[in-house]
């Protein structure tokens, strides 16, 4: 199966990014590309901290140092040491639930622990992965081969050729990247003897995508000299790699207008229905999508809001806005189908098989070899569905757990006869530990078997005395807005609890429950001086998926303030209930949500004591000319155009320092953080806006840099302990003093 659609954010990359998420675990699409830009003539006046967004340059680096030291001076003690320690020893955890993908016999995973922080890619038997303690057969030790390098790889996954028939899967393509950064080298691994296969492909470090076309070709979109990016600096160009043959003599096969984000070129090897299929991601959230019929490429002739995904003999839909074809409109959210020669030929009639209510939203699908499984959001609780197509397409329940909780539902191996509709069952919830199960959807004569438990995470700390609720607060233009919160039982509602919100709020990102492993040590089981204990809310503000395509649009460009507005809301209504006040409240966000956070602090700074804003984005003016900015036009708009402007400086962190505060209000302690090599948003929007509210004398601002990791701000347990306890330690010591 291939899908087309961009993703959800500068989390994911847009070829990954989807309304809907259709698993086929192949591993095929692109990692996005980025380069620092900073040059830019504007109308806008100078700007004196431009000199931080040298990425690298003496100057830069001497001021990254000089905070990271003051920073650090300051929180990382014995209280730092305990925290950090606590939250590593759940990372490092060796009873973790080694998640696997089913690759013919083996069950392949990848594990990092305390003994090997880069990490192992290992594999297993079924009967082996079921037993307490699997005997693993590890292909590739990436702490070795970082040894041996002399290069600190970062293990970027691994995507293997599917064998011939009665064949064992014997080559493999394996990513690193020296940083953890988006840019990746791609080499051939083989997989009997464990070793990289001597002169086989090896594409040098670049932000690549591969697709195997058969075990000599590739397809490989890439960075191939002068004009072959796109001006957010993806793959403009697809060339098709022979064995042996150099990539600049690769043929080029696809290629798209400069101005859109990127391009790829993907094989579907599923026997029977092998094709290739193109993909142009003009935006996030527009696309086309070809087939290749001889030497010519045919488009799927759809809107290019509509996501189009194809399995086997059938291509499936996904519009992001309504869409009326034949007559008939279909809601934005819907799953509609087809069969593929019947829709290319014009004759087809689109089946819907869920059309979403106002309070549920398609989150993603997959498939079995007679069955689709599809995971649904009722008021942002789980629900899996099985559609039966042999049933006239008939959609059943499939019981999988308690409310609040998320579920996550795939195929093991739709072509495997033994197991072609078996399928992984993955449950958890804010306190309640992962539990991995397997089971098998059936028919009337053979029925479906109940998922049985294959691996259950222990809990990481006692959460006996916590509970798990769900709240609406009312945004400023009516809309209800759902948020959970973890509490105390015994929670008194008298305005003194510190409480940590956490939001996102854009790319048809939705924030659902998963087990807080790692919150539980660094936030909940601590205890003020009082005795109180810390409680956590997540917020499902507009800008997300939670409730599908509507939800997200309703905070898109111009209207981007009512995902602000709705996270205020929720602040709110946490102070009028009485579960806190201003001075206990902190807030946290990364990325997207660190835009979120530098909203917070300037536009809503009376309702918190403390911000964490992590690998943001902050100055909008100049966004789409740093790291992979100009791909998100599409979510925020564009700067360069006036009327754009108008409405983008109204959410643009870094220019709202300008505006003069309310008299009396004063900005929350922020602490913002960053690395130095996240090629995706950068370092330097976070550098700039510390400096200037450090300038300002705003005072208790903080700045911190890792010095790698990439975008996810650390590039192993280690790191991210680091990372995490700092952003604890920091709010902890604000609103919970």
């Amino acid at each position: 199966m291939s899908s087309s659609s961009p993703s959800n954010a500068p989390d994911a990359s847009p070829a990954d990014a989807s309304t809907l998420v259709l698993h086929d675990g192949t591993g095929s699409g692109p990692t996005p590309p980025s380069a620092s830009n900073p040059g830019v003539t504007t109308d806008e006046p100078a700007d004196p901290l431009q000199w931080l967004e040298e990425l690298d340059s003496p100057r830069a680096m001497e001021w990254v140092l000089a905070q990271n030291a003051r920073t650090e001076s300051e929180l990382f003690d014995t209280g730092f040491d305990a925290c950090r320690d606590a939250i590593l020893s759940v990372l490092d955890a060796t009873d973790r639930i080694p998640t696997v993908t089913k690759r013919g016999e083996h069950y392949y995973n990848f594990w990092r622990d305390a003994e090997h922080p880069k990490g192992l890619w290992q594999r297993t038997t079924w009967d082996s992965y079921q037993g307490e303690d699997p005997l693993w057969e590890v292909l590739l030790d990436v702490d070795a081969l970082a040894a041996d390098d002399n290069v600190d790889w970062v293990f970027s996954g691994a995507q293997m050729l599917r064998p011939k028939p009665g064949n064992p899967y014997a080559r493999a393509l394996i990513k690193l990247s020296p940083d953890g950064g988006d840019q990746v080298r791609v080499r051939e691994f083989d997989i009997a003897t464990r070793t990289f296969v001597p002169g086989g492909f090896d594409l040098p470090v670049a932000k690549t995508s591969v697709s195997w076309i058969d075990e000599d070709t590739l397809y490989v979109a890439t960075e191939v000299g002068e004009g072959s990016l796109t001006r957010s600096s993806y793959a403009r160009t697809v060339r098709r790699l022979s064995r042996s043959q150099q990539l600049e003599q690769a043929p080029e096969v696809f290629a798209i207008d400069e101005s859109h984000v990127l391009a790829f070129v993907s094989h579907d090897p599923t026997p029977g229905f092998e094709r290739d299929v193109a993909h142009d991601v003009i935006d996030f959230y527009n696309s086309k999508t070809y087939l290749r019929r001889g030497d010519s490429w045919v488009q799927i002739e759809v809107p290019t809001d509509v996501g189009v995904s194809l399995h086997r003999n059938w291509v499936l839909f996904s519009p992001q806005t309504a869409w009326t074809r034949h007559g008939k409109t279909h809601v934005p959210g819907s799953l509609l189908l087809a069969e593929l020669d019947e829709f290319m030929a014009g004759t087809a009639s689109l089946r819907e098989i869920f059309v979403p209510t106002d309070s549920t939203s398609l989150q993603s699908i997959d498939f079995t070899a007679n069955y689709v499984l599809l995971n649904v959001l009722q008021d942002v609780s789980s629900q899996i569905l099985v559609c039966d197509p042999s049933l006239d397409f008939a959609l059943s329940p499939l019981e999988a757990g308690a409310p609040l909780h998320s579920f996550s539902v795939s195929a093991v191996d739709d072509l495997d006869p033994e197991c072609a509709d078996d399928y992984w069952l993955t449950i958890t919830g804010f306190l309640t530990p992962t539990t991995l199960a397997r089971g098998t959807i059936g028919s009337a004569s053979a029925p479906t078997s109940p998922p049985r438990v294959v691996k259950a995470a222990p809990a990481r700390f006692d959460a006996s005395e916590f509970e798990v609720s769900q709240h609406f607060a009312v945004s400023d233009d009516g809309t209800r807005v759902p948020y959970f919160q973890v509490s105390p039982a015994d929670l008194p509602l008298d305005s003194l609890n510190p409480v940590l919100m956490n939001g996102y709020g854009g790319f048809q990102a939705s924030m659902t429950p998963g087990y807080v492993g790692t919150l539980g040590p660094g936030w909940l089981t601590r205890s003020t001086s009082e005795g109180r204990r810390g409680s956590y809310v997540v917020a499902n503000i507009r800008g997300g998926g939670e409730y599908g395509p509507r939800w997200h649009r309703a905070a898109l460009r111009e209207n981007r303030h009512r995902a602000y507005e709705d996270f205020a809301a929720v602040a709110r209504d946490l102070v009028a209930r009485g579960v806190t006040s201003p001075k206990h409240l902190a807030a946290t966000g990364r990325s997207n949500g660190g835009l979120l956070m530098g909203n917070m602090i300037t536009g809503y700074p009376e309702l918190f004591g403390a911000v964490s804003c992590g690998v943001p984005l902050l100055d909008m003016r100049r966004y789409t000319r740093l790291a992979a900015g100009h791909s998100w036009i599409a979510e925020y708009g564009d700067p360069d155009v006036p009327g754009d402007w108008e409405f983008i400086r109204t959410f643009s962190p870094y220019h709202r320092l300008d505006d003069a505060l309310p008299a009396g209000t004063e900005y929350p302690a922020s602490l913002i953080w960053s690395a130095t090599s996240d090629d995706r948003v950068g370092p330097v929007q976070a550098r700039k806006m510390a400096a200037k509210m450090m300038d300002m004398g705003v005072p208790n601002v903080r700045y911190h840099e890792s010095l790698d990791g990439g975008h996810a701000g650390a590039s192993d347990n280690a790191a991210s302990a680091t990372m995490l306890a700092t952003s604890y330690e920091f709010l902890w010591r604000i609103i919970g003093s």
